[in-house]
């Protein structure tokens, strides 16, 4: 594991109680490409990015955010990532426009800077024609656009991505795997949460599978497929979570 990529993530453990939800996980997203991170519900997908986006503490583990320690430098770390919740949470009486214009404020980016990058955004999410509107007004496919606006607008060297497509229309969620695909092309990294395998086998450079909490596998989809050169990344998944499944105590 490289200091400088996007992410590196070591021996990260989350409890809540008695329930260790995140076990000593290791994981590192490269400059330049795109991670899948699959499995099943419960396997502790969400927490993971919640600490790493700095809203849940861990446990035990370090989290380095392009070579900022999340626990020692939390502002320096979490300035450089851009997190699309699950559930986004955006403020119902401002537009999409003033919503990311207040999360560029956050982040330092100049105003003019924020406005040519909102819509741009917007204009590729398909947002454009209703950025004005107040989002209360917003289907969910139209607060998950301006959701990931907001976490992009700054430009940073990580985008973490928690099901990021659920609600988009067909066209808006090409335009979302096409930017997430330009970010790479620009040796940036995106680390994404999805139970669409499909989408993941096309869209992802590796995978990492995580099951009760833990790593079960990561690679290409050629190296976990092995010596079954033919197996989607659906039948190896569902083969080693229902492997997992039957090791487990």
């Amino acid at each position: 594991m490289s200091a400088t990529s996007p992410l590196r993530i070591v021996a990260l453990t989350r409890r809540y109680g008695r329930l260790t939800a995140v076990d000593q996980v290791d994981l590192e997203v490269r400059n330049g490409e795109i991670v899948g991170f699959l499995g099943p519900n419960g396997a502790g997908k969400t927490t993971t990015l919640k600490v790493c986006a700095g809203l849940l503490k861990a446990d035990q583990g370090q989290v380095t955010i392009a070579g900022a320690s999340l626990e020692r430098e939390p502002r320096r770390a979490r300035s450089r990532l851009g997190f699309v919740p699950d559930r986004p949470f955006l403020y119902d009486r401002l537009s999409a426009f003033e919503f990311v214009e207040f999360v560029g404020a956050l982040y330092d980016v100049p105003a003019a800077r924020v406005w040519e990058r909102a819509e741009q955004l917007f204009e590729r999410l398909g947002l454009g024609a209703a950025a004005n509107d107040r989002i209360e007004t917003y289907s969910h496919g139209m607060r998950q656009k301006a959701s990931v606006a907001a976490a992009l607008v700054h430009d940073p060297p990580l985008a973490l991505l928690d099901e990021p497509l659920t609600g988009l229309d067909p066209r808006a969620a090409r335009a979302l795997k096409d930017l997430l695909r330009e970010r790479a092309a620009r040796g940036l990294g995106v680390l994404v949460s999805t139970h669409l395998l499909e989408v993941a086998e096309r869209l992802c450079d590796r995978v990492v599978i995580l099951h009760r909490g833990r790593v079960i596998a990561q690679g290409t989809l050629d190296e976990l497929r092995g010596a079954r050169s033919q197996a989607s990344l659906e039948d190896v998944f569902l083969e080693l979570t229902s492997a997992d499944e039957r090791d487990a105590p």
